[in-house]
């Protein structure tokens, strides 16, 4: 049983749920009580994830979605309302990565982390307050950004593009969170540093490619730098997601500095 218990009953959406932090956030919110709706464009991954929380005795449905196409996103809300009633919290946490220097940047490589990170973040967000406004109920918008989403990643780890698209995120949260306060749709962003994913496992390859250096010294210089002196886990951040989701968190939201 969860710790939170006015999580209990509560339906939850979570982009990029099918693995990393995003599988991290589903299996905690569940854990909490709550049904969540799965949205990933990868199919499988969330259908094998939904299998794994019905075994456990949760509610759970899996949806394809890009969250570049705005009919995939409103698929997404619409399921998720006919099949659980309603839509209480929402996670967009989908995102994508680009290791490369900004002078190596190619104007594909920007479209593409740009659309998914900070295009995607809009349109979902967009049509789950719309959603969520509709209901009168009030909700919870978390929108998973970066700790590149504040400070640029530096030389020595190449995510310009990545960095930028995240930057995007954290300043529309902060407007998203100024629009909806008055309609109790409370909206935080979470700004995770080095998190053991499949995303960080790309940045160290292609990092330790770029500077012609053995593989997992960059993840090891990264860590380096941690004050606790360990990589953050997907678990650390859905501690944070579920905490966020719950009533302790009622007085927080994005601030306007």
């Amino acid at each position: 049983m969860g710790r939170y218990k006015e999580i209990q009953g509560k339906i939850a959406i979570i982009t990029g749920a099918g693995r990393g932090i995003g599988r991290a956030i589903a299996l905690r919110l569940s854990d909490e009580g709550a049904a969540v709706s799965l949205a990933d464009v990868d199919l499988a991954s969330a259908e094998a994830l939904a299998e794994d929380i019905k075994k456990n005795g949760g509610e759970a449905h899996p949806l394809r979605v890009d969250v570049r196409n705005q009919k995939d996103i409103d698929t997404m809300v619409a399921e998720t309302v006919r099949k659980f009633g309603e839509i209480n919290i929402f996670v967009g946490n989908a995102g994508v990565g680009v290791v490369a220097p900004l002078l190596d940047t190619d104007e594909a490589m920007w479209d593409r982390v740009m659309e998914v990170n900070a295009k995607g973040t809009f349109l979902t967000c967009k049509a789950v307050a719309k959603e969520m406004i509709k209901q009168g109920r009030g909700g919870r918008i978390i929108v998973n950004a970066s700790g590149a989403g504040k400070i640029a990643p530096g030389k020595g780890t190449p995510l310009g593009a990545y960095a930028a698209s995240k930057h995007a995120v954290v300043g529309f949260a902060k407007q998203l969170g100024l629009e909806l306060a008055d309609r109790n749709i409370l909206v935080t962003c979470l700004c995770p540093g080095i998190v053991d994913t499949p995303l960080w496992d790309q940045i160290d390859r292609e990092t330790a490619r770029i500077e012609q250096i053995p593989v997992g010294s960059v993840r090891a210089r990264a860590v380096a730098g941690v004050p606790l002196g360990r990589i953050q886990t997907p678990e650390d951040v859905a501690n944070v997601v579920a905490f966020l989701a719950s009533d302790d968190a009622s007085y927080i939201a994005v601030l306007k500095k």
